[in-house]
């Protein structure tokens, strides 16, 4: 090689390596480095078993839920979206990255022309490159490297909306079991309340109840019928929001009649003393990669301010016939280079550079603001597991105490010692009862899911793909 050409090419082998982008430094997280201990919290302790490493498959107990979520995770629309996003993301990423690639094209050309009697023909065939920017200083890497953590985010989208979905099946489905317990409740009320209007007519027909009596029972049972009307519509509105979530029909054979006293899913989760544990979260990891992707455009901007190089090459052969095209035809070839530097611009590259930046401290915040969002979330999930027990034991207790209160008076009633205003006080205490001991129930399961979710569980060792 030339020793001019070899000394020449040394410098552009440096520059090669140029970068403009900042180095990336991850922000310290704007949260207590513990997750919250206290009286509203239950124990903590250290564990070695990750949240995200429990598939919902095994978090998820009861077989008719699990086929659920499985239905949804192949049918739901919010999905598919999420999974096409991926896709192009993915897609746009190749186009990117072929601008670091040189374009050859290869051509064809052939003549015909006719002077004074004589007939020449002129074959040409060739391959070539045009106008090639070498990327001295980084510009296509980095451009590449944004589109590159873009489709990762983008991935990590993808992961947080399955999270999201399985917590959102889960809790659906669990909202039709306790909407099938609460219509279960109004029915043998109503039944009950029948049974009162009956027995305060005859007592009044008898000369010990009042008409006072008999209209106060109309009133009890007219309400139980509409309490029964509406949790019809409830349970068949909870049916719909979740096949709204499947995507797809569920049948009957999927379904709760009954929560039950749980059981539904895991009792216990390793929790963990550390809130390092929420950088594992998808929605986190995603602002992570935007963040890169911010720094990564700052060194696009930066290299616009550089020369750009481009080359342009090609090479064939031409001959005055096809059969001696590849044969004795004539060999061709030139290579040129452009060097450009913009003098002007009105502030264009200043502007962009500035966008860039700015466009980097916005993503630090949303970084910050998604761990922040995580920890809160974690934070009253946790509040929540710490004094649900107490709450639910007081419930059955208050159910208890309320049933046996109505036995005894009615009792009383029955012996003309209180007014038929104690029993019925007494029915709307254990309805009432019987009602918030379902909700409490539900709250404690829903519970469970949403503190699973937002520890970044609901993904699976082999998720079901839509």
């Amino acid at each position: 090689m030339n020793r001019r050409l070899l000394f020449a090419a040394l410098p552009l082998a440096a520059l090669a390596g140029c970068n403009m982008a900042p180095k990336y430094v991850r922000p310290e997280a704007p949260v207590a480095p513990a997750l919250p201990q206290g009286e509203s919290y239950p124990a903590l302790a250290a564990g070695e078993t990750r949240i995200d490493e429990i598939g919902w498959r095994d978090f998820f107990l009861d077989d008719r839920l699990r086929q659920v979520i499985a239905l949804s995770l192949a049918n739901n629309r919010d999905l598919r979206v999420a999974v096409a996003n991926v896709e192009q993301a993915q897609a746009l990423y190749r186009v990117q990255r072929a601008a670091l690639f040189p374009t050859v094209a290869a051509t064809a050309t052939g003549s015909e022309a006719r002077t004074n009697g004589l007939t020449v023909d002129t074959l040409s065939t060739g391959i070539g490159i045009s106008s090639f920017t070498l990327d001295l200083f980084g510009r296509q890497r980095n451009l590449t490297q944004a589109q590159f953590q873009t489709f990762l985010a983008t991935d990590e989208g993808r992961k947080a909306t399955q999270i999201t979905l399985v917590a959102e099946v889960a809790i659906a489905w669990l909202t039709y079991a306790a909407n099938a317990d609460l219509l279960r409740v109004a029915e043998e009320t109503l039944q009950s309340r029948e049974q009162s209007l009956a027995l305060t007519q005859r007592s009044e027909a008898m000369g010990i109840g009042t008409r006072l009596d008999i209209a106060q029972a109309q009133t009890a049972l007219q309400t139980a019928r509409s309490d029964v009307a509406d949790y019809k519509t409830r349970l068949a509105q909870a049916r719909n929001a979740l096949e709204l979530l499947t995507g797809a029909p569920v049948t009957e054979a999927m379904l709760a009649d009954t929560l039950g006293n749980g059981g539904q899913t895991l009792a216990t989760l390793p929790v963990g003393l550390s809130s390092a544990v929420l950088l594992q979260r998808p929605d986190v990891l995603g602002a992570e990669h935007r963040l890169r992707a911010a720094y990564a455009n700052i060194g696009a901007a930066r290299a616009a301010w550089f020369p750009t190089i481009s080359l342009t090459a090609a090479l064939g052969v031409a001959s005055g016939s096809l059969s001696g095209l590849f044969n004795n035809g004539d060999f061709r070839w030139n290579a040129s280079g452009n060097a450009s530097e913009t003098v002007f611009d009105a502030g264009a590259r200043s502007g962009n550079l500035a966008s860039a930046k700015a466009a980097r401290t916005a993503a630090v915040a949303t970084y910050e603001k998604t761990i922040q969002t995580a920890f809160s979330e974690v934070a009253n999930a946790l509040a929540r597991r710490g004094t649900i027990d107490d709450k639910l034991a007081a419930q059955v207790a208050l159910t208890d105490n309320a049933g046996r209160a109505l036995t005894l008076s009615q009792s009383r009633y029955r012996n003309g010692i209180d007014t038929y205003l104690a029993t019925l006080d007494a029915q709307r205490t254990l309805y009432s009862a019987r009602l918030s001991l379902v909700n409490t129930r539900l709250t404690a399961a829903s519970n469970m899911v949403e503190l699973y979710r937002s520890l970044g569980g609901g993904l699976s060792a082999e998720p079901a793909q839509p």
